[in-house]
């Protein structure tokens, strides 16, 4: 068994060919996509976050209507680049939308990745300490979220309140018990993995990691997963880490199928740089008729080695379009697979 998810970026753009045309198109859907996600049996709604593009940005509100209009799909995020968040503000945000959804978001957090405009965090206010690279604010950002999320009190309150207060240091609120333990870490290295599993976060790896040995996506990926539970195990942590993977994999069974995503059935691993200087691997996209797509997704070891698959989506196309993607995994894929 395994839990099926999609993630959506979230796009929109006035093209004619888009069925989401604006940012009430791309967010309604959203919506609309996870509860009609819920009742054909998928695991979980997740969502990029992109800052200064014609993205979804803001995940909170989106999270919050999600957790309001379903009753049992996970709600979450991979990721929120924790270079443009006040933490502090993040936990009540969080905190809120948790207990909409009924204890339900899994979010994935991470240092962030090139953005659309230069040092895009400088407009949000924020600054990398002396000594500090933009990559390090943003993993001391991701602690001190997590540390927070504890519920333990750490301000010290006005001896003259507008209102009164509980005994102790005050902590923020509202707290939801349990989120603490449902935050991932987006990881692209295998450095990160690790340093994730000793900070007690789960692991959230995409179709992009750091190119580390020079061997396919998928075996680099694996071996980044096998790192980190290892690193996990020797952390002692009590509970068993979430691992989850994303794919784009598309199953043709229609000739709306062939004629949108037949040309990805030959495609193989890109190398390029998202950094000047990292050399990144980028991971195939699987597109062939079922049982084909059986044999191709089996030979996948990260998959293997991951409890959540997360199915990027091509949210432009549509809600019913998307539906039938999603719906044609779990019918003709999931169960030759063992996932159903």
């Amino acid at each position: 068994m395994k839990k099926i998810g999609f993630l959506s970026f979230g796009h929109w753009a006035n093209h004619p060919s888009y069925k989401t045309r604006t940012a009430s198109d791309t967010l309604l859907q959203s919506i609309d996509l996870a509860v009609a996600c819920e009742e054909m049996g998928l695991d979980g709604a997740y969502f990029r976050v992109h800052h200064f593009a014609a993205q979804l940005g803001s995940p909170f509100p989106l999270l919050s209507a999600i957790g309001a209009k379903t009753n049992k799909i996970e709600i979450g995020t991979a990721v929120i680049d924790m270079r443009y968040e006040n933490p502090l503000y993040m936990v009540e945000d969080a905190g809120a939308a948790d207990i909409i959804s009924g204890g339900r978001l899994q979010l994935g957090i991470s240092r962030g990745s090139p953005e659309q405009v230069i040092d895009g965090w400088r407009h949000f206010g924020y600054e990398p300490a002396n000594g500090e690279t933009d990559a390090d604010m943003g993993r001391r950002k991701g602690l001190e979220f997590l540390d927070k999320l504890k519920g333990i009190g750490f301000a010290e309150p006005n001896p003259y309140p507008m209102f009164p207060n509980p005994p102790g240091l005050l902590r923020l609120e509202p707290h939801s018990e349990g989120l603490r333990d449902r935050i991932c870490w987006g990881a692209a290295s295998n450095a990160t993995a690790v340093w994730a599993a000793e900070n007690g976060m789960n692991l959230q790896s995409s179709t992009l990691k750091y190119d580390e040995s020079g061997k396919p996506f998928h075996v680099q990926q694996a071996e980044q997963i096998r790192l980190y539970k290892e690193a996990w195990k020797k952390s002692g942590h009590q509970r068993q880490p979430r691992i989850s993977v994303s794919r784009s994999i598309f199953a043709l069974v229609t000739d709306q199928d062939k004629y949108f995503f037949g040309r990805e059935s030959d495609r193989s691993d890109q190398i390029g740089f998202i950094e000047s200087n990292k050399r990144a691997i980028f991971g195939r996209s699987y597109a062939a008729e079922p049982d084909q797509l059986i044999k191709e997704l089996a030979a996948d070891e990260a998959i293997r080695e991951a409890d959540t698959l997360l199915l990027t989506i091509p949210n432009t196309l549509g809600v019913d379009y998307n539906i039938h993607l999603l719906s044609s995994i779990l019918k003709h894929v999931a169960p030759g697979l063992g996932w159903r």
